[in-house]
């Protein structure tokens, strides 16, 4: 929010002094895209919204923004219908009327964020802003309202294919069934929560066949007695590893944390902190390789629905096989075979340990951005520095998401074959959404 008001404050100062009608150069600044998605990141983060939904979010905001720009600019883009599952039409505009398409999708983009979750409403303040500078810029008012039009068209399509995703048919689904069995997950400290979404892999995919498609192998057989067994040398790995844990190390698992809502336990008091959630850090990522790269407005629209469509079937897969193997976390094993009073660095998140979530989506989301951006973009990720976790430096997205998998297992929420296997899975779901999804034209 903060950065969208400096935006404005700059807009405003200019035109101040410049009474040009300079909307067209004002809305083509690709920052302003990317302050409506820290926009709606901020407003997920507020609602409280798990990391699993939270993708869902991005996903229809980010594809309702990147039609808008496919219909307005088609010699560049081609539009995503037939490409992703269930997606067969998006309106056109019509021919002869004046729009301007970066507004319009603007205004597709923060109308689909807030309406495929949120209450009606929690966008609207700053959708208001977004018109107010239309209207200081000199935006006339038949392109204003062509432009509102073709924007709300859009994303009533795209709102009603959101529909038939299978979201509202989980919504009502059974409780994970918990059982204490050797090696089965049960919910952990401090909150002790339910499994979060274990009916997920039921959601529509995008690009995936099925949510099952990259079958990873099986995890260790669940083994604490045999103290020679691949599974018990994995849990006392994590358990020496957290307890030794340099300085640097610490601060790879806390700048990858990403937990949208951390539990605080001090005696009798307990309070929640809040953290963007992993998919909305790659989508923080992608505004920093569009200003690092010095994209234009349109390449940028593409590489934040490229990356969203990446997120979201990569967390789909990845809950399937947490569901189908529901290994208990580290920080369970550790506490009732060695050490009662062991914890990890990091809050251990309340789902199955099998596979891993973070690394998933993170090595999908780097190929998503390698194949917009190029694979030689180093950056600073500052994602999080507004949290109070100083920033990262990377020579390109796959080092960030080589960087993400071992921040899971310094953290100790996941055991180190998991995420590396789980990285290979995500690179799998990477590499497939890039193969299949024909966006920018040559």
């Amino acid at each position: 929010m903060k950065q969208f008001l400096f935006f404005l404050c700059l807009a405003a100062g200019f035109t101040a002094c410049n009474t040009k009608k300079d909307y067209e150069k004002v809305f083509k600044d690709p920052n302003i895209y990317c302050n409506a998605v820290h926009e709606l990141n901020t407003v997920v983060m507020g609602n409280n919204f798990g990391p699993i939904v939270a993708s869902r979010n991005y996903l229809y905001a980010s594809v309702a923004g990147y039609e808008v720009i496919a219909g307005g600019y088609p010699d560049e883009y081609n539009s995503l219908a037939g490409q992703l599952h269930g997606l067969k039409s998006v309106p056109k505009p019509e021919v002869g009327k004046n729009i301007n398409y970066e507004l319009a999708a603007l205004l597709a983009f923060c109308k689909l964020g807030e309406s495929v979750t949120f209450p009606e409403g929690s966008m609207k303040y700053y959708v208001d802003s977004l018109k107010n500078l239309a209207k200081t810029h000199g935006m006339p008012g038949e392109v204003m309202n062509n432009s509102i039009e073709y924007a709300d068209t859009v994303a009533s399509a795209i709102l009603d294919w959101s529909k038939h995703d299978n979201y509202a048919q989980t919504r009502g689904a059974p409780e994970y069934s918990v059982n204490d069995s050797p090696g089965r997950w049960v919910p952990t400290p401090p909150a002790y929560a339910p499994a979060m979404e274990p009916h997920w892999s039921s959601i529509r995919t995008m690009v995936l066949d099925s949510p099952g498609q990259f079958m990873p192998p099986p995890p260790y057989k669940f083994n604490m007695t045999d103290k020679k067994s691949p599974y018990y040398l994995e849990v006392k790995k994590i358990q020496n590893a957290v307890d030794s844990l340099t300085p640097e190390q610490a601060h790879i698992a806390d700048f990858w944390d990403d937990n949208p809502f951390k539990l605080n336990v001090s005696g009798h008091l307990m309070f929640g902190t809040k953290k963007f959630s992993p998919g909305g850090h790659w989508m923080s990522v992608a505004g920093i390789a569009s200003r690092k790269s010095g994209a234009d407005f349109n390449k940028t629209v593409c590489g934040f629905a490229k990356t969203a469509i990446a997120v979201f079937d990569a967390f789909i897969q990845c809950w399937n096989f947490k569901f189908v193997y529901n290994t208990l976390r580290p920080e369970t094993a550790i506490n009732k075979y060695i050490d009662p009073n062991w914890k990890p660095h990091l809050q251990t998140p309340p789902f199955p340990e099998y596979t891993c979530g973070h690394c998933t989506i993170s090595a999908a989301s780097a190929e998503a951005l390698t194949s917009v951006y190029g694979d030689e973009l180093p950056y600073t990720d500052s994602t999080e520095i507004e949290f109070g976790i100083p920033n990262r430096s990377f020579k390109s997205f796959r080092d960030a998401a080589n960087e993400t998998k071992i921040s899971r297992f310094y953290g100790g929420i996941h055991y180190k074959y998991c995420t590396d296997l789980s990285n290979v899975m995500g690179k799998e779901i990477g590499d497939l959404v890039v193969k299949r999804l024909k966006m920018k034209k040559n």
